[in-house]
């Protein structure tokens, strides 16, 4: 009994320890960088590990960042809107590659391609070819001067409509280049109405966040404790206040009684209008991390959670704009960072998913290891500076000083810890491309009970149980051609891999 009380206190004290570092190191880059107030919480196993505040939410009030802070965590929201389309792709309601123009009772076409539909699967991937182009930014003021009665989203997008410029569509054909843009996610807000009958807001509330103990909403409104957002800030000759500087005065709800679902989802900001804090994002990184369940509750079914995750696009240098060196892969509703020289980095040796987001002086950051079950939460609501690009990624350079700050005192404890386990349950999968056939060898004495490999929709393709130490040959050659996740299943350990069929 004591030596096992010497244990626990000694492990107790290693946390204490490395806590204390990654606050040290956070409270330099904060004054570093002149950053205001942020909130930055890491993930180990799937499990919140360390969670850290600093400065300030309200420079008026002198209100500190605490555990309730939240934040309006600009486009990774996009990350949480396509999370409720897939819920209600999990009903069946519909195919990824069907035409969207079914369920919005209009024809959404790129006028340069007009026998080409425009797919689920093109709006969540960016890909469908719509961008933010001359028209959104007066109609996304004429929106919200109009609430509850918003102009239809068809205005925007059809030619001859009220507010249609022709730079919302790109040249490129649909489904072949990637463009980052926020009508994708209006267009997508107003397709969940659609299907749901129900207001954007209300749907997510009840069938996403409210499940999961989340108290944020992308309606200001609804937050119970309107002292716990923060205000978002730039600074010009002091700290100017840019959105949310309600004051401790809740805004009064709009009578939305005689709304129409389905006209114009952009009302609610599912491309970027989530108020949530770090602390409740951490709960939407667990359902990543666990295969759609939180706490035993299945929020988003398996196969939906992997075709998130699933490579939909990838930069080959000619395929889209990749944001200046930071987008180059992307599943549905995230991106898959690829660790590019000068690009996507967050940790240096993993590969993660996840989303950014940027907007009204906040920067804020959202990405996950799948395999070890790390990752990083960061919400910052202004810099003193204004944000410079960083030195050895596309990320700017605070961002790159706390991403390594997380990698070094969470990330490599994190995965120190659980290296044995990891070594234990491996699975080597060559070659990557493949054409004919493809090896799977398993190097661990434990042997994996079974092998499944679906395809980038989530069908499974192949099921075979294997021997430990074995080398397993699988014919490919009749395959189509696209990327296909392995999955290994061990006693409590499922392991995940990708590789790609070339036809």
């Amino acid at each position: 009994m004591k030596m096992k009380i010497l244990i626990t206190t000694f492990f107790v004290s290693v946390g204490l320890m490395v806590s204390a570092q990654l606050q040290n190191a956070l409270i330099s880059i904060q004054t570093e960088e002149e950053v205001l107030g942020m909130s930055v919480v890491t993930l180990c196993g799937g499990e919140v590990d360390q969670v850290h505040h600093l400065g300030l939410k309200d420079v008026t009030r002198d209100l500190p960042v605490d555990n309730n802070t939240m934040f309006r965590i600009a486009s990774v929201s996009k990350l949480v809107t396509a999370m409720a389309l897939m819920k209600l792709y999990d009903q069946g309601l519909f195919g990824l590659d069907d035409d969207v123009s079914t369920a919005l009772g209009w024809n959404l076409r790129n006028p340069n391609y007009p026998n080409t539909p425009i797919t689920y699967r093109m709006l969540l991937s960016h890909t469908s070819s719509l961008q933010d182009g001359d028209g959104y930014g007066d109609f996304l003021e004429v929106t919200f001067q109009s609430l509850p009665f918003p102009p239809n989203i068809s205005d925007l997008l059809i030619p001859l409509g009220v507010f249609y410029s022709t730079n919302m569509f790109r040249v490129e054909q649909p489904g072949t280049f990637f463009t980052y843009s926020n009508i994708n996610y209006g267009v997508i807000g107003t397709l969940i109405e659609k299907w749901s009958n129900q207001r954007f807001d209300t749907y997510i509330k009840q069938n996403i966040l409210t499940p999961m103990g989340i108290t944020g909403s992308y309606n200001v409104t609804d937050l119970s404790d309107i002292n716990d957002l923060a205000v978002i800030y730039r600074y010009v000759n002091g700290w100017v206040p840019q959105v949310d500087n309600f004051q401790g005065v809740a805004p009064t709800p709009l009578d939305f009684s005689s709304y129409s679902p389905g006209i114009n989802g952009l009302v609610f900001g599912p491309q970027g209008g989530l108020r949530i804090s770090a602390l409740d994002l951490a709960k939407v990184m667990k359902v990543h991390l666990n295969n759609g369940l939180y706490e035993g509750n299945q929020i988003l079914s398996s196969s939906a959670i992997q075709l998130m995750h699933a490579p939909e696009w990838s930069y080959n240098g000619a395929n889209g704009d990749n944001f200046y060196g930071l987008f180059r892969e992307w599943g549905l509703g995230l991106q898959r960072t690829t660790n590019a020289p000068f690009g996507d980095i967050v940790f240096p040796e993993v590969y993660m998913m996840g989303h950014a987001g940027e907007a009204y002086g906040l920067i804020s950051d959202f990405y996950f290891d799948p395999i070890s079950g790390s990752g990083i939460i960061l919400a910052i609501n202004g810099i003193r500076g204004g944000y410079e690009y960083g030195e050895s990624s596309a990320f700017y350079k605070v961002e790159e000083k706390i991403f390594d700050a997380a990698h070094d005192h969470s990330y490599l404890i994190c995965t120190a810890n659980v290296k044995e386990n990891k070594e234990q349950y491996t699975l080597q999968v060559y070659p990557n491309p493949a054409t004919d056939l493809i090896y799977l060898r398993s190097t661990s004495l434990v042997s994996p009970k079974i092998i499944k490999v679906h395809d980038a929709s989530g069908r499974l393709v192949y099921e075979q149980a294997m021997n430990s130490g074995a080398i397993m040959s699988v014919d490919v050659s009749s395959w189509a051609g696209g990327f296909y996740q392995v999955e290994a299943f061990y006693n409590n350990v499922i392991f995940h891999g990708w590789f790609e069929v070339i036809p």
